[in-house]
């Protein structure tokens, strides 16, 4: 990459990593197990730059149903954005299918904090992370002016082409008439009836760290067992055989390591914020079978809060297995100092968007207490279904007790 490219700073990194943005040390800490470390210091950095550093470019990311962009800043670094669908208030329409609903900019934002490990020091008591899992790019929100950070800046020929003026009338600005809209080439919601419009200029999104590129670290791509069959009459197998899991536990990676409670832990972060989009899911592959799964994509979640959908938590209810340290977690979360709710509302609370509204409404942030409690449930029926809870609770935790 030329340091000499217009808008870009000068590269003045060497071997030292203290010389590294804050993008490049992400990807450099990326380890066989988690995305980024318990506490890293590095993080706070990283959320920073994404909530605030200048815009260079903003092309269209190639691929997938629904509108992206990626967006580049002076140090190089780059992120996915998606803006902003529906009000937060609103709820999937019931009728809608789980493939055709719409990505929505908050859940991104929502998921990376429920997934995420370190609240800001002194948020209720001594709790320091939501489930732990550490699994997912680190994600905030933005106000995007759509012209300055976008139009004005893309070298996207084709996404210039479908930016319009709104015909409504302007209020927030008398020199001004209609918002500055445009759709994008997609699949999905890509059309003048979909249009992202600005509010006369501004619109909010979520800026999600990109992974390093795939030239560089190679991911695979895993076709979830538990995948939804995507068809409107045709049902997969797992919702026809109860004793699924049985079969699955045969096949590699699924017969030996933590690969099947790894996508568990998953299943129950689905769940939790109702995802019922998870087909796929992806590895590095320099790390073999034997490392974490890659929590990406998850703008299809908190749709709903007025209804659970079950059917999620069905590697949970059919293999009856769940890692010690993820059960323990749960239940401190639902205990009243630490409940899970409350730990949500603090911890988007310092997200940047919160300052126009919460981030999630009191509706769903209900909705994940109700669903903790299920999660619990489940696996409480499980333990009563088998003689050994060894059977159920996969000991992860190691026990450094002295003899």
């Amino acid at each position: 990459v030329s340091a000499n490219e217009e808008g870009y700073d000068p590269i003045q990194w060497n071997t030292s990593t203290n010389t590294h943005p804050p993008w490049l040390r992400f990807h450099l800490g990326i380890s066989r197990w988690q995305m980024y470390q318990q506490k890293d210091p590095n993080l706070s950095a990283l959320t920073q730059q994404l909530a605030s550093h200048r815009i260079v470019s903003a092309v269209q990311k190639s691929g997938g149903t629904q509108l992206k962009l990626v967006m580049s800043f002076p140090n190089y670094g780059q992120a996915l954005f998606k803006p902003m669908k529906q009000e937060r208030d609103e709820e999937t329409n019931v009728n809608l299918y789980y493939f055709s609903d719409f990505e929505r900019h908050n859940a991104e934002i929502a998921a990376f904090h429920l997934d995420r490990y370190q609240l800001s020091p002194g948020a209720l008591g001594q709790l320091t992370s939501i489930l732990g899992f550490r699994r997912m790019p680190p994600a905030v929100g933005r106000l995007i002016n759509v012209i300055k950070e976008v139009k004005d800046i893309t070298t996207d020929h084709k996404l210039v082409t479908t930016f319009f003026t709104s015909p409504v009338i302007c209020s927030l600005s008398l020199s001004s008439v209609g918002n500055a809209c445009f759709y994008g080439q997609c699949s999905y919601y890509c059309s003048t009836e979909h249009a992202i419009c600005g509010r006369p200029r501004e619109v909010e999104g979520s800026l999600a760290a990109m992974l390093p590129d795939e030239s560089l670290a190679p991911r695979r791509s895993w076709r979830s067992p538990w995948r939804r069959s995507y068809s409107r009459s045709k049902l997969a197998d797992w919702e026809k055989y109860s004793n699924y899991c049985d079969s699955v536990k045969k096949i590699p990676p699924y017969d030996r390591g933590t690969r099947l409670v790894d996508l568990i832990d998953m299943t129950i972060l689905d769940f939790l914020m109702s995802n019922m989009d998870r087909h796929h899911y992806e590895t590095f592959e320099k790390f073999g079978n034997d490392t974490f799964l890659i929590h990406l994509d998850n703008g299809r979640a908190f749709g709903r809060y007025s209804k659970d959908e079950p059917s999620i938590l069905a590697p949970l209810v059919q293999c009856c297995r769940i890692r010690r340290s993820t059960l323990l977690r749960v239940r401190l979360l639902s205990l009243a100092p630490y409940r899970l709710s409350d730990v949500m509302r603090a911890s988007l609370s310092q997200d940047p968007l919160a300052e126009v509204a919460p981030l999630l409404t009191e509706p769903h942030l209900s909705a994940l207490d109700r669903r903790l409690e299920t999660v619990l449930q489940t696996v409480h029926e499980c333990l009563q279904q088998h003689q050994h809870h060894s059977d159920v609770i996969y000991d992860d935790i190691i026990d450094y007790r002295e003899d």
